[in-house]
């Protein structure tokens, strides 16, 4: 009986440790993501070096709260799409201040075009593996 407890016990930390293994690989790919996508808004902003110092900030935070977003309403489509607008006409007010008017409204038509060239390498990515016979485990953004 006492080695079963063991065994059980052992696998249950194992199992734990696998996981938390999982989930610090998952977010540090996340913040791999954001900081490549902070980085691709900057150039294509032409942003000085004062602005990107007051810009990444108000990014980090952003970038957070719409992740977390999208994971409180994957299930709903519609809920998530207001959300998301709610999210954005929030921050579009604080990127003005840092921008200015026009580069300011810009900062989420750079984000979709740099998601969509994410989800475009994915499937480039897959396809080289063998026409999708495998499966990728992409993060979803």
């Amino acid at each position: 009986m006492k080695k079963l407890l063991i065994i059980l016990t052992l696998s249950l930390f194992t199992g734990f440790n696998a996981f938390s293994q999982d989930e610090e690989t998952q977010s540090e790919g996340y913040e791999k993501i954001r900081d490549k996508m902070s980085e691709y808004i900057q150039k294509r902003l032409h942003l000085s070096k004062a602005e990107s110092e007051k810009f990444s900030p108000v990014f980090l935070r952003y970038f957070k709260e719409w992740r977390t977003t999208i994971r409180e309403n994957r299930g709903d489509r519609l809920v998530l799409q207001q959300k998301i607008v709610d999210l954005r006409l929030r921050y579009r007010s604080e990127f003005r201040d840092i921008l200015g008017e026009k580069r300011g409204g810009q900062v989420f038509d750079h984000q979709e075009i740099f998601i969509r060239g994410i989800k475009e390498l994915g499937k480039s990515r897959l396809e080289r593996q063998g026409g999708g016979a495998r499966r990728n485990k992409a993060m979803p953004l």
